[in-house]
């Protein structure tokens, strides 16, 4: 029974019929995709210069005339109300409606429609049938976050159910916890792990010192997916030896769709059905194949929310080998997080903070940025950009957070800038440690 599909089809999203669409894509020879192409960027501008007022401020010209006269998207853009960004036709009872991770720095809430949604998922389940990889049938090991609080935890833990997946904590990285997890593979046929790159990390480094093999002691296993943060070769190496599977790179935002999924050839294939990908330079020009610029991409499906020549706000380089059909990503900078250190000893991912910094995440657009530092075991220091300073009620949520998520007794130090640092490449790290040698 494919309970995952049933739950999306009750939901309003029309799987069934995106899972067609995206294989009518797939069959197209060269030149009819590139004419699929340039229509459906061709449509969505034109939609959205017809149906969103939001869009029509940001693009500014009366007419669609050619592509590279498109305004480039940034985060900032969309830090305002979710409800002044939708388009005609759409509201916040017939959209699928989220919030990004704020992993850049740049938190804000967006939408979907239901058949771009719909879109994503058949991308996903698509991609992960390279892997011969059933989403509705294989069994996940799951290292990812979940909220804390009632609501959102048994609702995490219902899609948990519905997808096959069992989720281990990635909020504490013990050797306690991992002697737990290990009893789990061992007593579960799972099919493939899927999750956070840095927490992936430590459980191979805790099999490294237990002289253990994954796959010795969970035969069913397939592969290791890994997604969010940045893998480096020298801890693909390390997951290959002591899993004994494929390590496989997956690269996605949660605003677009899956961006780029590594194939059994061990190329990094980029989603050109749904999406169109583009690396520009300082100027916004379009670079050949093989050049490093940042990531701009467009959603040419999503009619609820424009998200068209989109700054994502990474740097990356797509390969020389790559096509149209068949672009190839050789290299992404960015979204590397550390592992937080705390006082007891315990560890956890530095995608924690994704989940305490939830509280400060307001539709209002009020915090623009924010990272979190590391100064010593105790202390960590938040520091945002807001319109105005976040009150006594908003920094009590926020820590009372921090003790649910890490441990009691920390020294949460809030600092309001006018604007904060950023890195050589223009991206902000959410989550940085200045604890060395440890």
């Amino acid at each position: 029974m494919n309970l995952f599909d049933i739950s999306l089809k009750l939901k309003g999203f029309p799987i069934k019929e995106t899972q067609l669409i995206l294989t009518d894509i797939q069959n197209l020879n060269s030149e009819e995709f590139c004419n699929y192409v340039e229509k459906q960027k061709t449509q969505i501008v034109n939609y959205h210069l017809n149906h969103n007022s939001f869009y029509q401020s940001i693009f500014k010209d009366q007419k669609f005339t050619a592509w590279n006269t498109v305004p480039i998207m940034t985060k900032k853009d969309l830090q305002q109300p979710l409800i002044n960004r939708l388009s005609q036709g759409f509201s916040l009872k017939n959209v699928y409606v989220n919030k990004t991770s704020g992993s850049s720095g740049d938190p804000f809430v967006f939408a979907k429609d239901k058949f771009c949604h719909a879109l994503t998922w058949s991308v996903i389940q698509n991609r992960f049938g390279w892997l011969n990889l059933n989403f509705n049938t294989s069994k996940q090991a799951r290292f990812y976050g979940i909220p804390l609080d009632k609501k959102g935890y048994y609702k995490e833990r219902i899609k948990d159910i519905l997808s096959r997946r069992f989720r281990f904590s990635v909020y504490d990285l013990s050797d306690t916890a991992f002697e737990n997890y290990l009893k789990k593979f061992k007593n579960t046929s799972f099919d493939h792990i899927n999750g956070y790159t840095s927490a992936i990390v430590q459980f191979a480094k805790f099999l490294e010192k237990k002289e253990l093999i994954l796959s010795q002691v969970c035969p069913t296993l397939k592969a290791c997916i890994v997604t969010s943060e940045m893998l480096f070769e020298n801890d693909k190496l390390l997951m290959e030896k002591q899993f004994g599977i494929p390590i496989i790179n997956e690269y996605g935002t949660s605003e677009l769709d899956l961006i780029a999924f590594q194939n059994k050839q061990d190329e990094w294939i980029v989603n050109s059905e749904t999406l169109f990908v583009e690396i520009v330079d300082k100027n916004n020009r379009v670079l050949p194949y093989g050049e490093e610029g940042r990531v701009i991409i467009t959603s040419l499906y999503n009619k609820a929310h424009p998200f068209i020549r989109y700054d994502i706000g990474d740097i990356g380089v797509l390969s020389e080998k790559s096509t149209l059909q068949k672009p190839q990503l050789q290299k992404l900078i960015g979204r590397t997080n550390d592992i937080v250190i705390l006082p007891s000893g315990k560890k956890a991912a530095g995608l924690t903070f994704y989940y305490i910094t939830k509280s400060i995440i307001e539709d209002d657009g009020n915090v623009k940025e924010f990272i979190i530092e590391q100064l010593n075991l105790q202390t960590f220091k938040i520091i945002y950009v807001s319109a105005k300073q976040l009150s006594d009620k908003q920094t009590a949520i926020i820590i009372k957070e921090m003790e649910n998520y890490l441990e009691k007794g920390l020294n949460i130090i809030f600092e309001r800038q006018p604007q904060l640092k950023r890195s050589k490449s223009g991206k902000l790290k959410q989550f940085s440690s200045l604890l060395h040698n440890i």
